[in-house]
């Protein structure tokens, strides 16, 4: 039974990896955007991360995620003397590279952390169950890469304790790799492993030749990161020049996480977001399960002893030091968490289970604004298809406005193409509709020109009702023309209950679900 159910699930993982949906600009400014600029020249923008004069986010560990893939598929089609692959194949290429390492290495690990043979079976189905495995597990996320290392590095852990007879210079090596690419990869690894790792200390006493190898390995492992880094940000210093005046990108960003006023610009929440608002909405009714098992008096010396349980708290508790807490930080405590609890066999915690999943599934696996990569996939033909319309012949700069939405990929419009008009896209984020309109005023040519302004909104956004063009005579100025829209889409950054009230505001955004894309032209008399 427990195969079927876990194949069933394994299902349900590959359809969340291939759909579309998008959880957070990070994931495609922070790892796909970088390297495709790199390996096929696709249009591409650097986020300030990458741009400032102290960059905090390293490459090391984003290389064999998103740039081998890329380069493969590049050396692919070079062979076969076509030009660079189109975005919709490498975007689900790498979604596919995201499942294969969820389904392999973090249910691997889970099945190994887990001593119980008869708990184990049941863990990895419950943590195969859960929406975050179908969603941030398969989406390009750093926080889904820390997922995978966290595991594996309570997974060497437990195999250097259990290996009292002999050194394992293999388990040391991979130990040294994991922490190193842990913390390039996110400052905030070493917060999972720091209790955890406390039980080295007496192995440590014990084998103090493991320690000066771990140590020696990990010096080895982080110098071949620090080189690769400054390289990259620095790709006309010399190799002895990287060596003087490296480009340490741990210590970069945490002294930049270290100061308030900088996580003041990305938002700042009460120090208890994590344990109640957070934590809840990944983990659902197990959140419930997991409070009621761990205060309960025999169980919490139990968790105490745990080393995922310890692991996912204690982090927990650390990272709750920042001010700014974002549901995704916590997403490595969500298989440790899962794999302590124990269901005896409630219908009610199924059910409950079930549809927590199912809903949140679909909410942020497939509608969560799920429209921004098909709408910039077709981009280029939505453009080709207007220009030919309108028959305009020479090949002016296509301005394309996004409003209302998460920022838009630009490696999705792929290499250029001689024969439509360049795209330039600006990202209006979330501005005043009466701001949007001025800058559309600005760039619409005056009566009588073709226009070469497309506009990209929700279609739950009221506010452009009184421009779109209806084929009678309108008294605004500007007039769109809605030219593709895609209905899997939820903008919930709209979600205005204060001014429109809980029903009404569901009404617009859930009933009129979608993202449109609309020509902007002038009235003409």
């Amino acid at each position: 039974m427990w195969r079927r159910t876990y194949l069933l699930l394994l299902v349900i993982r590959v359809y969340f990896a291939l759909s579309p949906s998008y959880l957070h600009p990070d994931e495609n400014f922070q790892g796909p955007e970088i390297f495709a600029g790199e390996v096929f020249a696709y249009p591409s923008k650097r986020p300030w991360e990458f741009t400032a004069d102290h960059p905090i986010r390293s490459v090391f560990p984003l290389w064999p995620i998103y740039e081998v893939p890329m380069s493969l598929m590049q050396w692919f089609y070079s062979e076969t003397n076509r030009e660079s692959p189109p975005p919709a194949l490498v975007y689900y290429v790498l979604r596919g590279v995201m499942f294969l390492l969820s389904f392999v290495l973090e249910d691997w690990a889970v099945y190994e952390l887990v001593p119980s043979p008869q708990h184990r079976r049941a863990t990895v189905v419950l943590v195969a169950s859960s929406y975050v495995t179908w969603t941030y597990q398969t989406h390009t996320f750093s926080n889904s890469l820390e997922t995978l290392l966290v595991a594996w590095g309570l997974v060497l852990i437990r195999r250097i304790l259990e290996n009292k007879q002999r050194s394992s210079w293999f388990s040391y090596a991979v130990f040294s790799f994991i922490a190193v690419a842990g913390v390039f990869n996110r400052i905030t690894f070493p917060a999972f492993l720091l209790v955890p790792g406390l039980q080295l200390l007496p192995y440590f006493k014990r084998k103090p030749s493991s320690l000066v190898a771990i140590i020696g390995f990990g010096a080895i492992f982080a110098s071949f990161a620090i080189i690769n880094d400054t390289l990259f940000y620095r790709s006309s210093a010399s190799f002895l020049s990287s060596i003087r005046h490296p480009v340490i990108t741990p210590l970069n960003n945490l002294l930049y996480n270290s100061d308030t006023s900088n996580l003041a610009t990305h938002g700042l929440h009460p120090r208890y977001q994590h344990f109640t608002v957070n934590l809840t909405q990944l983990l659902g009714p197990a959140y419930i399960v997991m409070i009621f098992s761990v205060f309960r008096k025999p169980s919490i010396p139990t968790w105490l002893r745990n080393a995922r349980a310890t692991s996912a708290l204690s982090a927990t508790l650390l990272l709750s030091i920042f001010p700014h807490q974002e549901p995704r930080f916590l997403i490595p405590c969500v298989p440790l968490i899962l794999s302590c609890i124990r269901i005896r066999r409630s219908r009610i915690f199924l059910a409950v289970w079930v549809v927590f999943n199912v809903a949140m599934g679909f909410l942020m696996g497939v509608y969560h604004q799920g429209g921004i990569v098909p709408a910039q996939l077709a981009m280029r033909n939505i453009i080709s298809m207007n220009t030919a319309a309108q028959g305009i012949r020479t090949n002016p700069v296509t301005s394309v406005f996004w409003w209302k939405t998460y920022s838009p990929p630009h490696w999705l419009l792929g290499a250029d193409n001689r024969s439509i008009p360049a795209i330039r896209t600006i990202d209006l984020m979330g501005i005043p509709g009466a701001d949007l309109i001025q800058r559309l005023d600005e760039s619409v040519p005056s009566c009588g020109t073709l226009s070469p302004v497309y506009l990209v909104a929700p279609t739950s956004a009221t506010f452009l009702d009184q421009y779109i063009a209806t084929g009678t005579p309108r008294t605004p100025d500007l007039q769109l023309y809605r030219l593709w829209s895609y209905r899997k889409h939820i903008n919930l950054d709209d979600l205005d209950f204060g001014d429109d009230g809980v029903v009404p505001t569901l009404k617009r955004v859930v009933g009129r679900r979608g993202l449109g894309v609309w020509s902007v032209r002038r009235t003409c008399k």
